[in-house]
């Protein structure tokens, strides 16, 4: 059985990458941010943080890139999880998915038949109300074998996405 340990703040004994800001090594705290024209906001300071849906594009976009390579879209039987294990080499990605998408949860580290991991999941209400629809978004992105996980996902476990199918693309640069 994995030993079961929550991880401790990055900033105890984290290198200093781990601890900087925007454009120090951080995976999408980049300048390109989501802008929201009815309000005249021009973009969020600090993505997804307030509101875990609305991450500028290149965040959602990385997340997205995360969960279709990394990613397990599952369940336990009562109700629907995703999942995110990797090795703790790849701490600071998870540190930068709990700050822009806080409505996950992160686990470890754990050792386990010789391999050392965390994992990142999202349950719950965060992933009915935000993190599918954010999926469902952005599901041109995936391939086939990954869009169908997710769909599987989504019918098992009754997340109802219709109301999402309509919903406009995020405002913003473009992203190429």
């Amino acid at each position: 059985m994995p030993t079961r340990k929550r991880a401790a703040p990055a900033t105890r004994g984290a290198h200093a990458s781990q601890q900087a800001g925007p454009g120090a090594g951080d995976p999408g705290t980049s300048d390109i941010q989501a802008a929201d024209p009815q309000s005249g906001d021009p973009g969020v300071s600090n993505p997804g943080v307030g509101d875990p849906g609305r991450g500028d594009l290149l965040s959602v976009g990385f997340l997205i890139g995360l969960l279709a390579g990394e990613g397990h879209f599952g369940g336990d039987g009562r109700q629907p999880q995703v999942t995110l294990r990797m090795h703790i080499r790849h701490e600071a990605t998870f540190r930068w998915l709990e700050r822009v998408f806080p409505g996950g949860r992160l686990y470890g580290p754990y050792t386990h038949g010789g391999r050392s991991y965390f994992q990142w999941m999202a349950r719950g209400a965060y992933l009915r109300e935000h993190l599918a629809p954010l999926i469902h978004q952005h599901r041109h992105l995936l391939d086939d074998y990954v869009a169908a996980r997710f769909d599987t996902m989504c019918r098992r476990y009754t997340i109802n996405l219709d109301a999402v199918a309509s919903a406009p693309p995020p405002a913003g640069p473009a992203v190429p």
